[in-house]
């Protein structure tokens, strides 16, 4: 298959979107239902029929399109917390795409998990924990850690910590879905341009035309 530019630009959205969603976790307790909807999706979508299929649809997929302009947009409105679990997650995902053995068993816990999804929806806790726990298992071991910043009370809360794990795994999948769609590390510093340009062509086409009755 040929993937363009926009592939590889929904893709690092899908990256960018997770590690947002993580963030908005750890420091406020709570997270977008419709991004992180979609982030959680995206897992269980193994054999897409493209890149946009993995994320349901375009407009779900705004948080991380939004954000990803934001970041390579400038060093002076960069976040730098975001750019290093995003640049974690890209290696975490090239060391796990060595470990077959451990490929093989995340994807029997996601075929596994996936069967609840007939008596729960994505969101729901059973999921969130079956996804934490494939993370912790398979990916908690390996380098780099990831140590997610936040506020304590949000950190210490169950229910926090297995949409972290869930969303840096559905980070991960689309960590795997931007490399096979072509992207690589240099391309976050060389092509910063072409990421940021075709992310906000991909917003535009995504938003409501204005009415004319306005004024």
């Amino acid at each position: 298959m040929n993937y363009t530019d926009r592939d590889r630009t929904l893709a690092l959205a899908g990256i960018y979107q997770a590690v947002a969603l993580v963030q908005q976790i750890a420091r406020k307790g709570t997270a977008d239902a419709t991004a992180m909807a979609c982030s959680i999706h995206s897992l269980f979508l193994t054999t897409p029929e493209s890149t946009e299929a993995v994320y349901g649809a375009i407009p779900r997929l705004a948080l991380g399109l939004r954000t990803l302009c934001h970041q390579l947009n400038g060093e002076d409105r960069r976040d730098k917390e975001l750019t290093g679990y995003l640049l974690s997650l890209i290696q975490l995902e090239r060391k796990l795409a060595r470990r077959t053995d451990r490929l093989e068993q995340i994807s029997q816990g996601i075929q596994r998990t996936s069967r609840r999804l007939q008596h729960f929806p994505e969101l729901h806790g059973n999921i969130l924990a079956a996804l934490a726990d494939i993370y912790a298992q398979n990916i908690s071991s390996l380098q780099p850690r990831i140590m997610v910043s936040g506020e304590p009370v949000y950190l210490q809360n169950p229910d926090n910590v297995h949409r972290i794990r869930a969303l840096l795994l559905a980070g991960i999948r689309s960590a795997m879905l931007w490399r096979q769609t072509g992207g690589r590390r240099r391309e976050l510093l060389l092509n910063r341009t072409k990421y940021t340009q075709m992310a906000s062509k991909i917003l535009d086409s995504t938003e409501p035309p204005a009415d004319p009755g306005e004024t």
